[in-house]
């Protein structure tokens, strides 16, 4: 492995003016903690509640989970940063955000694809829904996700950590990722980039096909049903699109690129790392029924 000179990297952030950073703070920190209490709530009310044991809950626990994690490894520290003078992070710290970052987008992206598999069965396929759908098979496609996830992260960090930084060890934004990393390598780093694009590429690309293939098949099966069997079956989709179109739209915008100029997109960035994470909860309450019927019981138990 190359010799490491540089342990310590500055970051440069998302505005340089301190009052811009001030009211960032006042706007982002009350988002991240909306994050954690809305999905934490989706997690415990499913776990508490004997009404929502469906398929479709367990994935939407397991998505809450995954978004706590997800959301914790980019926001708590570009918050403090933003009352701090100069932002810095160690090297492993770096190496271990981009690990963790990946890890855990990665596996909110092969879970929202399960959710679309999930849909089509319900829909598509309801007399065998439960055959297909059984509890052991939704722990597999949950710990697959995790995997996938994993695998993928192994994927992006080993071809970075060789790397060696002994110049330059000022980041061009507001947290550590690969591309931004990269332009900081005493080394030429046009391969690696490469492989971080076709891997990330890939992992969209193939998810995008499956839920747009998923959904096309839904809605062709959906002119069978009555108005009413249509309206509940696109109620229960609503949700899960919603959510699909918030994570994919800027991850793919930012990962699909060539990295000459990421440097610009870092608005687009806090919106998928700090903003689509609270705005899950909501979309999944807000529309279902009868999660709204469970968080309400969750709450009267806790008043008596």
């Amino acid at each position: 492995m190359a010799s490491v000179n540089v342990t310590e990297l500055i970051i440069t952030g998302l505005f340089q003016d301190p009052v811009v950073q001030k009211v960032c703070f006042v706007l982002f920190l009350p988002v991240y903690l909306a994050t954690v209490v809305g999905n934490g709530l989706i997690v415990v009310t499913i776990s508490v509640s004997k009404s929502l044991n469906s398929p479709m809950y367990i994935f939407l626990s397991s998505l809450s989970l995954v978004e706590i994690g997800y959301s914790s490894t980019v926001a708590p520290k570009f918050i403090t940063d933003l009352l701090a003078k100069v932002k810095t992070i160690s090297l492993k710290g770096c190496l271990a955000q981009i690990f963790f970052f990946h890890f855990l987008g990665s596996a909110e992206i092969l879970l929202l694809v399960v959710m679309a598999y999930d849909r089509y069965v319900a829909i598509c396929k309801p007399l065998h829904y439960m055959n297909i759908m059984s509890r052991q098979v939704c722990h597999m496609l949950v710990a697959g996700s995790w995997l996938g996830g994993l695998i993928h992260s192994i994927i992006q960090i080993l071809i970075t950590i060789p790397l060696p930084f002994c110049g330059p060890n000022v980041i061009d934004h507001y947290f550590c990722d690969l591309q931004p990393l990269f332009k900081l390598a005493c080394t030429d780093t046009f391969m690696e980039g490469v492989v971080v694009m076709v891997n990330s590429g890939l992992i969209s690309i193939i998810s995008v096909c499956i839920l747009v293939s998923s959904y096309a098949i839904i809605l062709i099966s959906l002119r069978n049903h009555s108005a009413e069997g249509r309206r509940k079956a696109l109620s229960t989709c609503a949700s899960h699109i919603t959510v699909v179109i918030l994570f994919f739209g800027p991850g793919a915008f930012i990962y699909t690129r060539p990295s000459s100029t990421f440097t610009e997109d870092k608005l687009v960035s806090v919106f998928y790392t700090v903003i689509t994470p609270m705005l899950n909860p909501i979309v999944y309450t807000l529309r279902n029924t009868e999660m709204k019927n469970a968080l309400r019981m969750f709450w009267n138990q806790k008043d008596n």
